[in-house]
Order: structure tokens, then C-alpha cells, then sequence
């Protein structure tokens, strides 16, 4: 018996109802509760529930930094402007004041003729483009983010080796808006700029250095700096150098032209260093002076102590040598004479003549005894070591002979012409009376030579006193 078609459906049906029901009402019971847990969820995030789970909407709070950036542009109106081109551009030259405040001269180089300055470098002007309502009349402060998107003046240091600005944590960079357009640009930089030193007067000298800024791209005709509170405009904190004493910080104004572009405005950073002296007078100063008074102990050395005489003037020779090698390490290469070369170079020259003094005296000595020895007055037996003399120094032949006594018979008037008893001439000398007669050089210097021992004995005076008025004149001229 076939069964109908109709019948077959409605069993059909009859039977997934059962299977259809549940899911149905299972997703309608558990649908509301899903959304209440995502509901509970998002409303977790910007809210925060009490202790009997109701949630408590007073304490929710809005995030006030959320996009501030892209609000504080909109407020400056960034998008609407071109920020490549100067303010006013077209008109007259925008006023650029600038202020610095030096944080420390952190080297100064005599080798490379350069100093390292870090210093905060502010820029004011006023941009109209940048001006914003405000009911407060407060300014707004950025950092480096915003500066790349507006224009700044671009202020660079003429002759600068290198320079960078410091970025530690962040790029010390500060941006100050103010509602009518006024704007503080501040930057924190350390620069490396060249000194032109003169070391003619070097260790005793004073140096004049300075460090330039001026605006590379925009001449006197579209940008005009100026120092903002005139001299007050350079600040500095207490800086201690090692061996430089600060004298004086004062600011300038100049112009700079260039041939192909024209007059540039251009601020000077003047400091005058004056160099403390203590350092070199223990490190160059007083070593030379005790080498020098070193050789001058060969003066009171036997003339025949050939190795300790030799030995010492070749010690004292070396080592000014080395101490005018040390100071020429450390300076740079000039073709001038500086004030230490002529201290030092001196010094050595002293040096050099006690060792001179030496040779002169051996050799006098020598051609001395061998001239005797020819005349055959030295004796066989002669001992040098017996011939000693009262200053210290050994002599190889010393005649004490004395003086012949002078005649004891009375003196008698000598007969006198009588065309001259009345002129009033002079009496003709009496028996007794020695007639001295200048010797010539020649005659001093044969005297010498026969008697090589004086030599020392002059030296020992001539080097000192001599030595003692260069150093006045020194002193006096450089200090």
C-alpha cells in the first residue's frame, strides 16, 4: 500500500521540530547574555564597576592627549599654509632676535687651533601664519615633531668644524607658540669652531676667539638677526677652565659679504682667555732652570776629573732636549718663535757653553803642560794632585816668589831743570813706586791661557749673573 506524499512530509516535520525548537530557543536565551558580557566588556574599558557590580559612570573619563597633535595643526592652521616659505615673504626682512646662554667651553685645543662649546641657542620672531584664538592668552609648547613642519630661521656657525644637537632622551629641541604669533624656537647644540690663536707670547699669552652665526640661505634682504636684549642677550653659567682664565663674554654685530650672494647679517660671541701660568712653570719653567744650574757644578769640579765633568754636561745637554722636544709635541707648528722657545733655546745655550767651557779649559790645560814639558820646567817628580791652588783648582806650576824688598836708604830730591821749577809739573816718581801700564787684550788673553784655571773661576760668576739678567728681561718683556 503506497503511502502519499503529503503524509510523508508532514512526518517529516513532525519529526525535526523537536531538534529545531531547542536550538531556537537556546540561541534566543543565550543571545542577550552574549551581548550583555561584550557590552561588559567594552564599557570595562573606559569604566570601572563597584563592589556590587553596577557600574559607576561619574568616573568615566576621556582621554584629553587622544590626537592632541593632529588638533594642535588644525588649530595652527599647518595644512592651510606653505611653512616653506618665510614669513611675510615678498615684504621686508623678518627680525630674528636671538639670545644664547653658554653652558660650558667644554676644550680647548692649541694643536688643532679650535674650541668646544655647548650652549642653548633661542630664536624669536613672529610668524602670523601660526597665531591662534585663545581665551586664556596662553602659549602652547611643542617639541621637535612640530618644528619639522613649520619654518624656522636656519642659523649656522661660520667656521665650525662639527656640531650636533643633543638628543638624549629626545632632541633637546622646544618649540613656544604664542596666541598672537610670536614664537621661541630654543635648541641645546655643542659646536667645535675654529680659534685663530697667536703663540708669540705662548705660555704668557691672552687669546681672542669667537664663535659666528648668521642665516646660510636668506641675506640682509629677507632676514635680519639681531641680538635681543642687546648685551644682556649673552648669558653665561659659572665656567672653570683648566688652564684658562675667563676674562671676558661679549656679544657683536657685524655684516658678511659674499660675492655671489651678498650681505649677510652676522652675530660674534666674543671670550677672551687668558692662560694661567702655574702649570708651565712646574712642568717647563722650573726643570729648565735647576738643568741649567745643574751644568753649573762642573765650574767647581776638578779640571782634570775628565769623566765626571763630561758626563755631567752631557746629562744636562739631553735633557733640555728632551724638555724642548715635549713642549714642541704639544704645540702646533708655526713658523714664528714663541716666548717659551726663546726661554727653553736660551737655557740650552747656557747649557751648551758650560759644556764649551770645559773643552776650552782641558785643552788650555793640556797645550799648557806640553809646553812645559818641552821648556823642561815640569819636574820628573811633579805631582798634579800636590798642586793645588786656595780657590779649589788644581795648577800645574804656581810661583809665590815675593816681591824684592825695596831699597831702606833715605830718598834724595832728584836734581829738577830750572826752566821747569815753575811750570808746576809733577814731581818724577820716587824709588819705590811701581808704574802700572794697561795691558792689551792679547796680553789678557795669553794670561788666560797660561792660567786655564781662571777660567772657572770667571764662569763661576759670568754664567749666573749673566743667566739672572736674562731671566729679568724675560720676565719683564712677556709677563
Amino acid at each position: 500500500m503506497s503511502v502519499p506524499r503529503w503524509v510523508l512530509r508532514w512526518a517529516c516535520l513532525l519529526c525535526l521540530c523537536p531538534r529545531l525548537c531547542p536550538v531556537a530557543l537556546g540561541s534566543s536565551t543565550h543571545l542577550p547574555a552574549s551581548r550583555k558580557r561584550n557590552k561588559d566588556v567594552f564599557l570595562g574599558e573606559n569604566t570601572r564597576t563597584t563592589h556590587g557590580g553596577r557600574i559607576d559612570f561619574k568616573m568615566k573619563k576621556s582621554d584629553s592627549t587622544k590626537s592632541l597633535l593632529i588638533k594642535s595643526e588644525q588649530l595652527l592652521r599647518i595644512e592651510d599654509h606653505d611653512f616653506a616659505m618665510r614669513p611675510g615673504f615678498g615684504g621686508s626682512a623678518i627680525p630674528v632676535g636671538i639670545d644664547v646662554q653658554v653652558e660650558s667651553i667644554d676644550s680647548i685645543s692649541e694643536v688643532n687651533m679650535d674650541f668646544t662649546m655647548t650652549l642653548y641657542l633661542r630664536h624669536y620672531w613672529q610668524d602670523d601664519r601660526l597665531a591662534f584664538p585663545s581665551s586664556s592668552n596662553k602659549s602652547r609648547t611643542f617639541d621637535a615633531r612640530l618644528v619639522k613642519k613649520i619654518w624656522v630661521p636656519d642659523v649656522f656657525f661660520v667656521h665650525s668644524k662639527r656640531s650636533f644637537i643633543h638628543d638624549t632622551t629626545m632632541e633637546n629641541i622646544m618649540l613656544r607658540v604664542y596666541p598672537d604669533g610670536n614664537i621661541l624656537y630654543s635648541v641645546r647644540v655643542t659646536v667645535t669652531a675654529l680659534c685663530s690663536m697667536d703663540f708669540s707670547s705662548f705660555p704668557l699669552d691672552t687669546q681672542n676667539c669667537s664663535l659666528e652665526l648668521e642665516s646660510y640661505a636668506y641675506n640682509e634682504n629677507d632676514l635680519m638677526l639681531y641680538w635681543k636684549n642687546g648685551n644682556d642677550s649673552l648669558r653665561t653659567d659659572e665656567i672653570v677652565l683648566s688652564q684658562f682664565f675667563i676674562e671676558d663674554f661679549q656679544p657683536s654685530y657685524g655684516l658678511a659679504f659674499y660675492s655671489s650672494t651678498g650681505w649677510y647679517n652676522r652675530l660674534y660671541i666674543n671670550f677672551i682667555l687668558r692662560r694661567h701660568i702655574f702649570f708651565f712653570m712646574l712642568q717647563t719653567y722650573f726643570p729648565t732652570m735647576l738643568m741649567v744650574m745643574l751644568s753649573w757644578v762642573s765650574f767647581w769640579i776638578d779640571r782634570r776629573a775628565v769623566p765626571a765633568r763630561v758626563s755631567l754636561g752631557i746629562t744636562t745637554v739631553l735633557t733640555m732636549s728632551t724638555i724642548i722636544t715635549g713642549v714642541s709635541a704639544s704645540m702646533p707648528q708655526v713658523s714664528y718663535v714663541k716666548a717659551v722657545d726663546i726661554y727653553l733655546w736660551a737655557s740650552f745655550l747656557f747649557v751648551f757653553l758650560s759644556v764649551i767651557e770645559y773643552a776650552a779649559v782641558n785643552y788650555f790645560t793640556t797645550v799648557e803642560e806640553m809646553r812645559k814639558l818641552k821648556r823642561g820646567t815640569v819636574p820628573t817628580t811633579y805631582n798634579a794632585n800636590q798642586a793645588m791652588a786656595f780657590d779649589g783648582c788644581f795648577h800645574d806650576e804656581i810661583d809665590l816668589t815675593p816681591f824684592p824688598e825695596l831699597p831702606t836708604t833715605p830718598t834724595t830730591d832728584r836734581e829738577v831743570p830750572a826752566g821747569n821749577s815753575s811750570t808746576g809739573a809733577e814731581p818724577p816718581p820716587t824709588e819705590g813706586t811701581r808704574l802700572w801700564r794697561r795691558k792689551s787684550v792679547r796680553h789678557n788673553l795669553k794670561f788666560i791661557m797660561s792660567n786655564s784655571y781662571m777660567i772657572d773661576s770667571y764662569s763661576r760668576i759670568i754664567f749666573p749673573v749673566t743667566y739672572l739678567l736674562f731671566n729679568i728681561i724675560y720676565w719683564c718683556m712677556y709677563s
